[in-house]
Order: C-alpha cells, then structure tokens, then sequence
C-alpha cells in the first residue's frame, strides 16, 4: 500500500512539474504580422507550445501568470554589444584605460551588471562583436549552462586588425588579433574558429571611442579571404566600417552585416539592398559618448567631432531605409551602455520606419541575421519562450519598448520583473 501511495505521489509530481505554464496579456505582438488581443502563451519547458486567446486556450492544470495590463512582444536582439567591456568606476578611472587591466576572470564576473542591465531592456539575445582573452566565450558558455544569468550570447573572440602600433625592439606581444594580409587573414580567421566563436569580425576601417576617422585598412581581396574561411566553416562575418570606403568593399566581399558604414554613397547602398548584406548603423552609439563624455573624459573638441559623426551616421540610416535595406538595431554598449541598448530604435522612427518596422530590426532582422529565424524573434510555437512585457502600445509609440518594459521572459525562465 505504501509503495503504491508513493508511486502515486511520484506521478503526482512529475505532472507538477511538467504541467505547463500560461501567460495571459491584454495583447500580443508576435512578430510575424499578427496583432493578438486577449493572447494566452504556453510555455513548456524553454519553448512555446501554442498562442491563442481567451479562456480556452489556457490549458488544464497550467500555471498561469496574469500580464493583462501588459502587451506582449518577442525577446530583443541586440546584434551590436561589448558584454566584457566593463568599467568599476573606480575614483580616477576612465573606461578605456582600465580595460583589461582587471583581468580575464574578475573581468567575467563583474559584467554580470552588463549582462542584468541588458536584460532589463528586453534585451534576451545579443550578437558580441569583440573581446579580449575570450572573455566572451567564457560568459557565453557560463550562462548557456544557467551558471550566469544574462543574455544568450553569439560571440566573436578577436577581431580581425592591421597592424597599428608601433614596433618594441626585443619586446614580443601577442596580438591574436593581428592580421596583415590574405595569408594572415586566412590564418588568423581560422584561430578564431578553432577558438569556438559564432561569429568572425574583421575592423576593415579605423574608427571606434572618440576616432571617427573611417578610413579603410583591409583590402577587397583580405576582405574576402576572411569572408570564405567563414562561410567555408559554417560561420558568418561581420565587418567594422565607420567610413564608406570600406563599407562598400565589405558588402563585394560578400560580408553577412556591415557595422557603422557613415558616408555611404547611393550606390553602394544600393548594392547593400541587392545583396541581401545587414545593415546595422550603431548611430546612437556616439550620441551615448557624448551624453556621458564626463565619464571618458572628452573635451568639447571631442563632443563635437562625435556630434557631427552621428548626424552623417543618421543621415546615411535615412537613406538606407529609403532604399529598403534590410537593417538589424545595435547598440555597440560598451561600459556604462548596458542598459541603454534600444535607444537605437527611436533613430530608426526617426529615419522613416514605423514603429512596426523599428520593432522588426530587433525581432525578426536580427533571428534573421543570427540564422536564427525559426527559433528567435517571434512568438509562436517552436521557439524559443523569449518573451517581453511592456507597458502601452509598441506599434503606435517605439518609446514604449525603450522606456516601459515592465518583465522578461528568456527561454521559459522569468529573469526581469518589475510591475
């Protein structure tokens, strides 16, 4: 008798624990067209299993969670972010010179803070376009086994760079990053893979902190040697390209997303749409460095160079979106960014699009660009149970996915709630 009571409690439990879960929301945006009122989501496990409304399509026995005051939205894509790049605020500190020098382990733990600030936004997914020591692998890694709580993570280790510092006789400084030529390209893009990244990015321009410069360092020839060792492996590229030369170059070589690319003529913008390559314009990066140019310490010389940097950054986005480029939001966040990832998306009303059309650049473009369409940037059945609650109506005002984003959902797991 008792073995039977027991084996019934056992049953008991294990229905408990497979019972699935139903969010209830006033409204749901899914990504893929529809607008759905009264919307009930099932999750099962980290997946959604099925999306309907009103009473009956709560199943029997699920938990539910009730956001009736909330509208529904897909978990965000930010394909532009620096996770790793932390800063303490250590009194007399700048960021960038104190990068690294806390080294790789504490490094990790501390963008812990980055990875909760991101989250915060409705930020569930984020493409990592730059490390140090594979930091960035190491924080994917951690929070793909739930060791760390953030963001899921598609990482490119080192960054493809020319040479760009001067020679220390009798001192030797490995740089896994330095690549000059197509031979070193190859080899270099390679190390990466073997590494374990995502992705592979190449800087085919200078340009970054308060360096708008934009002129181009790799060739067409490097540029598509880079571009074919990743395709060859399974992997895609990005390119760095704050100025148009080598935006043009990178869209030949067949790169999968161009980042920055200011200055763009007509034609290569053209040539972008044609090619299918993504867009992803980063321009409230440098407003972000002039808000908090206290923080980096820049003079107004600095301030305005920034200033003028972005005004051409928009004015090339307005273009693009005239032209029907495919466009991806990222924030480039470095530092004190997290948090602030989705401000891009009221450039991108600005520029032309709809708030539909903004919200799609970090839903749908970014599944898109990741490979990642039949899992992320939707919610529907199959994917991932990537799910953001926000505050009034994201399709008459983006403002409300920037500035009300109330819980999140990442992969079945509530990780944000603020109501």
């Amino acid at each position: 008798m008792k073995r039977a009571i027991a084996a019934i409690v056992l049953v008991m439990l294990a229905a408990a624990a497979d019972a699935a879960t139903a969010i209830r929301f006033g409204k749901l945006v899914d990504g893929q067209g529809k607008v759905i009122t009264d919307a009930v989501v099932v999750v099962d496990g980290e997946r959604i299993t099925g999306v309907g409304s009103g009473d009956a399509a709560v199943p029997a026995g699920a938990t539910v969670i009730d956001l009736r005051r909330f509208t529904a939205i897909p978990g965000l894509i930010d394909a532009h972010t620096h996770m790793t790049f932390y800063w303490d605020r250590a009194p007399g500190s700048k960021p960038w010179a104190q990068l690294g020098s806390l080294g790789a382990p504490v490094t990790v733990f501390l963008a812990q803070e980055n990875a909760r600030k991101t989250l915060e936004t409705g930020v569930t997914t984020v493409r990592d376009l730059g490390s140090w020591e594979y930091c960035d692998l190491a924080m994917r890694d951690l929070i793909n086994r739930g060791a760390m709580t953030g963001p899921r993570m598609f990482v490119a280790g080192y960054g493809l760079h020319v040479s760009n510092s001067r020679v220390k006789p009798g001192v030797v400084e490995p740089d896994p990053g330095q690549a000059d030529g197509v031979a070193e390209v190859q080899r270099v893009a390679r190390q990466q893979i073997g590494a374990g990244v995502d992705w592979i990015k190449m800087y085919g321009s200078t340009g970054s902190d308060q360096d708008v410069t934009g002129s181009q360092t790799y060739t067409l020839e490097e540029m598509k040697a880079a571009v074919d060792v990743a395709h060859k492996a399974g992997k895609r590229i990005s390119i760095h390209s704050y100025g148009p030369d080598g935006a043009r170059d990178a869209v030949r070589a067949g790169a999968d997303s161009v980042e920055h690319a200011t200055d763009m003529s007509d034609a290569a913008i053209a040539e972008m749409g044609r090619a299918g390559t993504i867009y992803v314009p980063t321009v409230d990066h440098n407003r972000y460095y002039a808000a908090h140019k206290d923080e980096y310490g820049y003079d107004q010389a600095v301030v305005d160079r920034l200033n003028d940097y972005t005004k051409r950054n928009f004015e090339t986005l307005r273009k693009a979106v005239r032209a029907n480029v495919k466009i991806a939001m990222g924030s480039d966040a470095v530092f004190t960014g997290f948090g602030e990832n989705t401000r891009e998306l009221e450039w991108f009303v600005k520029a032309g699009m709809t708030p539909a059309q903004a919200l799609a650049t970090a839903t749908t473009n970014g599944a898109q660009l990741l490979g990642m369409d039949k899992s992320l940037g939707a919610i529907a059945p199959g994917y991932f149970a990537d799910i953001v609650a926000v505050e009034g109506d994201p399709l008459a005002d983006i403002g409300v996915v920037i500035h009300n984003v109330r819980w999140v959902m990442k992969g079945g797991r509530v990780v944000v709630d603020v109501r």
